[in-house]
């Protein structure tokens, strides 16, 4: 580990202000799971770490006056996938943070640190982006900025976070009425591993029984999180039958990029992404009363 030094900001201003003055030199922490990893694989080595888990206000779950669940940066991923509010209204989101690695790690990994950290291999940004939930940014200069979470992660390791700013909160709205919607997690090893290959679906049904509207995304298998929007495209209007989910799940190979390590080739993660796909799509429109 690095010599460094700590910093322990009491509210969002003195955050602000402790990032002024050390600018590239600094890295926000809020649980550290991430963070001291990386720092004890020098592959971060700030100078200065601010710490944000005495900031109040961020902490809390609560419903916003358009019925989507707001959650504040600093909950940690441990509460939100036992908070009734999230089980209830977004149930999705829970299931999702239910897969992250261990209740031990969940309890201190918070929903901000992990969103702007930015792997592209975490469990829950499938299913936010799928749910098209955006994530709120706030800075000394410019207020809150808010960003859908498909446009968050922008490559490896990086999000749209600018210097200076802070996450701050999640806004996650509720899946369309009537819809149907799964997470899929393929495992190499453990349950507490990154996935081979995930996906989030969510089938909203139309008056005569097929796809009114669906969002597929996939994670571990690109640098971001992957929309599968040709696929998505192919089945809207369409009956959702063997034949044309799996010319959709097909198209997915193609959308895919992912890269080769120890939980499996190119080659096999771009099959796998197939498979699951198919499977995340059929297990939501058994959610949905479909099937």
């Amino acid at each position: 580990m690095i010599d460094f030094e700590f910093h322990q900001a009491n509210d969002l201003d003195h955050a602000f202000a402790l990032l002024a003055d050390y600018g590239d030199d600094a890295r926000l922490m809020s649980g550290g799971t991430a963070l001291v990893l990386q720092m004890k694989q020098r592959f971060s080595q700030p100078g200065h770490v601010i710490g944000l888990r005495r900031i109040a206000g961020l902490g809390s779950i609560e419903e916003t006056s358009e019925g989507s669940v707001r959650i504040g940066a600093l909950c940690t991923q441990r509460q939100v996938e036992n908070h009734p509010l999230v089980s209830e209204r977004i149930p999705l989101v829970a299931g999702a943070y239910r897969h992250v690695a261990t209740p031990r790690i969940r309890n201190m990994a918070t929903v901000g640190g992990g969103l702007a950290h930015g792997d592209p291999n975490q469990d829950p940004p499938p299913s936010l982006i799928a749910l098209g939930a955006s994530v709120v940014l706030s800075s000394a200069s410019g207020g809150e900025r808010v960003v859908p979470a498909e446009e968050l992660f922008v490559d490896y390791f990086e999000t749209d976070v600018r210097p200076g700013e802070i996450v701050t909160g999640l806004v996650v709205p509720p899946a369309p009425d009537g819809a149907g919607t799964a997470y899929l997690k393929f495992l190499p090893r453990t349950a507490d591993d990154y996935a081979t290959v995930s996906v989030a679906a969510v089938v909203t049904p139309d008056e005569a029984g097929n796809c009114g509207d669906i969002r597929v995304v996939l994670g571990s298998v690109g640098l971001t999180p992957i929309r599968a929007t040709a696929a998505e495209d192919s089945l809207r209007g369409q009956p959702l039958t063997d034949e044309t989910i799996g010319a959709a799940a097909a198209m997915v190979q193609d959308a895919v990029d992912p890269l080769e390590d120890h939980r499996g080739s190119t080659e096999y993660k771009r099959e796998m992404a197939e498979v699951f796909t198919r499977r995340a799509v059929r297990q939501a429109m058994t959610n949905a009363g479909m099937m």
